[in-house]
């Protein structure tokens, strides 16, 4: 019990670490397949490689974890990384209430068809009611679309979660020599997403950066979406910052142009 509260709280500062220093400022995609991989490396001396022969009889059973482990843990962190983008911390930790929910409606009312306690809905009621004096103002796409991408992530934990509970894993030296089979199923999955979609941050030459407010800036030579006009001049470079569907979009060396003509001084220097 005591260490399961330890990695408890190691895994609840994770959403703060995850949420201010790396959700908008390093690729999603990319931290999830890291993050998968490590742990498949911390995990692999412990497994069996004769459980791969066909004559052991385990690959089906590995097979099997590598699934779970691939929607559990490798499709949930996809979409809880990318819920930071447009949730806030407080807002993530508190949908999260939902997984218990989800993991009741899934084995009890599901698989067992067994009714829910009343407990459990007015539980979903009281997070719902929490995020709306949270907020405090009007409901924006962004917040919507975090969301359901936190619901997503929820969802895949517990599905994965009433899965393995339902997997015959034998004892725990057995769990122990096959859960290799559980990450690399979640680093599969993470690897498919950073192959399909994660942003190619050499073509790109973007400068995204996300503060603590939500507020997520981004410094680029074609980002001229929301000017008519498009970019200035050739090598003209964009300022573009976005929060709760609200955008700003700024052509920075027009800027400097019109400054330069008003206070007669040279700010911009160019070499051909």
């Amino acid at each position: 019990m005591t260490l399961l509260i330890l990695i408890t709280l190691l895994w609840a500062a994770s959403f703060s670490l995850i949420g201010v220093y790396l959700a908008g400022q390093v690729d999603g995609y990319i931290v999830v397949f890291i993050r998968m991989i490590l742990a498949l490396i911390t995990v692999l001396p412990l497994f069996r490689w004769r459980h791969l022969s066909p004559k052991s009889g385990q690959l089906p059973q590995l097979t099997k974890l590598a699934v779970i482990g691939a929607i559990q843990i490798g499709a949930m962190y996809l979409f809880l990384y990318h819920a930071f983008l447009y949730l806030s911390v407080a807002e993530v930790l508190l949908f999260t209430i939902f997984t218990p929910l989800y993991i009741t409606l899934i084995d009890e009312l599901i698989l067992n068809r067994k009714h829910l306690p009343l407990l459990w809905w007015i539980a979903a009621a009281v997070s719902v009611c929490g995020a709306a004096i949270i907020r405090y103002q009007p409901l924006s796409d962004d917040f919507i679309t975090g969301f359901f991408l936190i619901q997503a992530a929820n969802a895949c934990f517990a599905l994965g979660q009433v899965a393995y509970k339902r997997l015959p894993t034998g004892k725990t030296l057995a769990q122990s020599q096959q859960f290799a089979a559980f990450f690399f199923g979640a680093s599969v999955i993470a690897g498919l997403g950073v192959l399909l979609f994660a942003e190619d941050v050499s073509s790109s030459s973007e400068l995204k950066v996300r503060d603590e407010a939500g507020n997520v800036t981004t410094l680029s030579p074609h980002n001229f979406d929301l000017i008519p006009a498009g970019a200035s001049e050739d090598m003209a470079w964009s300022y573009y910052s976005e929060k709760d569907g609200k955008r700003i979009n700024v052509d920075m060396l027009k800027a400097l142009r019109v400054l330069e003509q008003i206070s007669g001084e040279k700010l911009v220097y160019t070499e051909e």
